[in-house]
Order: C-alpha cells, then structure tokens, then sequence
C-alpha cells in the first residue's frame, strides 16, 4: 500500500547524500518532497501541514552526530514524527468490565464490518480461552444476517439468530441477555451500513451504543477509501464515542492515507488493521512499526509473532533437525517450506515486513509467487516415493508429471536444478555455513 510513500521517502536520503549538515535549504528541498509524498498518498491536507511543520521544527539546526549523515538524520525525524501521528503506541482493545464486554461496530457499508467482527475473534482468543457471541443487527441488506452466520461458523464463535423482520435495538438488547445467561465473555455486535453518512443510520446507532453501552466502540474503515474516510471517520466520530478504529484492506493498492490521517483527524487510535481476505487476517496496530515499514525499514518484529502464531512448531522442529543432520530433506520438506510462508500471508506479506521491500518490486513478487504455486502444483503431481527420492524422476516419469502439472518438461527439471541447489544449501547450513548459503538463495526466486 505504502509503495509510492516509501519510494519517495528514499529518494530524499539519497538526495542529502554527500552533505555535512542538515541546513535551512536542504531541508526545505527534502521536506518539499516529503510533502508531495505524502499528499499523493492522500494523506488529509491538514495533517500534512501540521506534520512537515513540526519535521521542520526539529530538523532545523541539527548537528550532524558521529556517524549519522543529514539523510539518516532527518529519516529518524520523519520516523518519530509518523509514529507520533499514527497514535505513539498500541492500544489493546479493551476487556476491563464485567462480561459480556460488548464491542459495537460501526461504519459505513462495505468497509468490511462483518468480516473484521470474525477476525476479531481471533484476537481475543489470543487473551485466553473466551467465549464469543456474535449478531447482526443490519436488517436492511440483503443476506447481510446470513453473511454473519457463515462468518460465525468459521471463526467457530456463536452466533445470536436475527431476522430482517425485527427491529434491530430489539436484537441487539435480546443478544445481550442471552450473552449474560449464557456466560459469554464478549459479545460483537455488527450494525447495519449506508452507502453514505445519513441521519437515520446515526440515529439508530446512537440508539444500540445508549442501550448496550459497549466497551468498546470501534470504526471500522476501508483504507482504500482515501479523503472520503476521513470525512467519514470525523462524521462518525462526532455523533458516537468511538474508542477506536478498525482499519481494513491495508494490504490494498490504495496510497494509504486513512491510515496516516484517521488518527489526527478522530483523536482516537487505530486498534487493529486487516491485512486480507482470510479470517487470520488482522493485526494489532503498532505505529512505530507501521512508520518503519512506511520507511522501508521492514517489520521484523510483527513477522516474528505472525510465525509464532502460525507456523507449525512442530512441523518446523522437524525439518530443523534434517538441517542438522543433512540428510533426509525431500521434495515433501520443499513444498512444506513453501505452506508455512503461504501461513505467513505469502511471499508479498514477506517482503512487506523485511527491511529495504521497496527494492522488490510489485511484478517480482507477483512473478514469486506464481513460481511458486507452480512448483507446489508439479509436486503435488508426483507419487509419495518420487518426492522421498527425486532421482527416480526419469523421461518418462518427468513427462507423466508435468502433463499432470499443466506444465512443460523443462520447468520439471527447473525445479529439481532448484530442489539440488536447495538440498546443498541445507546441508552447508547444517555444518553451520550461513553465509554460504544466503549467497547461494539469490536467484532461487523472482525478485528474492
């Protein structure tokens, strides 16, 4: 999403490359960068007078330190500063009441409410063993109950049945009593979208938060929606207590602005982010480490929780101990490699949160990531013994496995020049030769 902001950002380093201080002119010439970068990344314009205002302030006569050029300098300026904007640090959603807590979700239709209330689950799932109940008080839109249902099912949460015909302060105050009698822990509530800010929608989700009085009062926004979220994020912001914001879709193709201007212009902090289509999906907030990735400084620590989170640990110990060993990696070993970073939000949820992604560039890691359903695709082709012993892979077998692939011959044996190459990495990291095979990865994939 960040691409075009991070591009620019980089180019005003190597613009104050060679300079022994930072002065009044060459910040003036970065800042003006800065500026454009961030208005073409539709940040609002208010924000952006206020953030080169205060870069500036404290740019201004800043002594080049030991080993620090005026680039790094003022990158450190811009880094801070984009934290400050975004909320300082994260804000953890809110448990602290006598259950059920109630979380309302609020926003306007087609930001992704009713997904993000099942990837929510997720996240409280991660605070202990809670219980969840989920309901749906959008009775206008078509199907829009049943969506919650399905949602429901997936996140394996309850779900508090509601019909079209009923008022929705009526559902909304018939789920909280069941919630209580049934011991749930939290219970979500997904309010009804319009199309745009209207006075009937306002009013009726004034109405659910006075009768509910949530803990949690969350605005749930598009990121890809640019300018028209803030407007709306200031609309909904004046007529409800929010505590919070959802923002969705922050792996889009948008420039990213909601996420840079929702913070100034609401006051209150981005609680979670969804970062695609999958119920797993979602990620707490964290603006430091959202300014380094904006930076292009990658997100290490956030890709290290995601592994925790959904990385096989069992599966990873063993493949550590066939490293160790050198012997015994197969092509079964290959294409699970390639499953667990699939878990990981695949090869572009990689490179996003390593350091320097912009020097990947979107085609490469498109082309990496069509590689790589292919090379799963011509495994998945073999028998169970040709993935334990590749050298069994003969003419005939080869040609047996890439009809079955959809493939050519040629990229069968690309594969397995491939799989050799990665066999001999494995077994040099075994003796401990690190540094041999990270020289040896380049060129494995497109992009990498």
């Amino acid at each position: 999403m960040f691409d075009n902001l991070t591009d620019r950002l980089s180019k005003v380093v190597k613009g104050l490359r060679g300079q022994g201080r930072l002065s009044e002119t060459n910040i003036q010439d970065a800042l003006r960068e800065v500026r454009i970068a961030l208005l073409e990344a539709d940040v609002a314009l208010p924000v952006v007078r206020d953030f080169i205002a205060k870069v500036k302030e404290k740019a201004m006569g800043q002594e080049v330190l030991q080993s620090l050029t005026p680039g790094q300098i003022l990158i450190g300026i811009v880094h801070k500063e984009l934290t400050a904007l975004m909320g300082e640090q994260a804000a953890p959603l809110d448990f602290a009441t006598q259950p059920p807590a109630v979380f309302l979700m609020a926003g306007l239709q087609g930001a992704g409410k009713t997904t993000t209330c099942g990837k929510l689950v997720r996240l409280i799932r991660e605070r202990g063993k809670k219980k969840v109940l989920l309901v749906s008080t959008d009775v206008y839109r078509p199907a829009a109950i049943d969506q919650l249902r399905t949602v429901a099912g997936q996140a394996e949460a309850d779900f508090f049945p509601s019909s079209p015909d009923q008022r929705p302060l009526d559902i909304a105050l018939a789920a909280l009593d069941h919630a209580k009698r049934h011991f749930h822990d939290v219970l979500i509530v997904d309010t009804a979208g319009r199309l745009h800010v209207d006075e009937a929608m306002m009013q009726e989700i004034q109405a659910l938060h006075k009768a509910l009085d949530p803990v949690e009062t969350l605005f749930v926004v598009d990121a890809m929606q640019g300018q028209d979220a803030v407007n709306t994020a200031k609309a909904f912001n004046d007529a409800l207590p929010l505590t919070g914001v959802a923002l969705t879709k922050l792996d889009g193709d948008s420039r990213g602005g909601a996420a840079l201007s929702v913070r100034q212009i609401t006051g209150k902090p981005i609680k979670v982010v969804g970062v695609g289509e999958k119920l797993s999906g979602i990620e707490v907030f964290h603006p430091e480490r959202m300014a380094s990735r904006i930076l292009g400084m990658g997100d290490v620590l956030s890709l290290i929780e995601e592994a925790h989170r959904n990385v096989d640990h069992a599966e990873a110990l063993k493949t550590v101990q066939k490293l160790k060993s050198g012997k015994g990696f197969d092509l079964e070993d290959f294409k699970a490699q390639m499953q667990q970073m699939k878990k990981l939000g695949g090869l572009s949820s990689l490179v996003d949160k390593l350091p320097s992604a912009s020097k990947v560039g979107a085609d490469d890691i498109a082309q990496g990531e069509k590689q790589m359903q292919r090379i799963e695709g011509i495994i998945n082709s073999m028998t169970p013994r040709e993935r334990q012993r590749p050298e069994l892979l003969k003419a005939s077998r080869k040609r047996r496995v890439a009809a079955g692939a959809g493939v050519t011959v040629q990229e069968v044996n690309r594969l397995l020049n491939q799989f050799e190459q990665a066999q001999k990495m494995m077994k040099s990291l075994g003796k401990g030769g690190l540094s041999k095979m990270m020289r040896g990865m380049k060129g494995m994939l497109p992009g990498m």
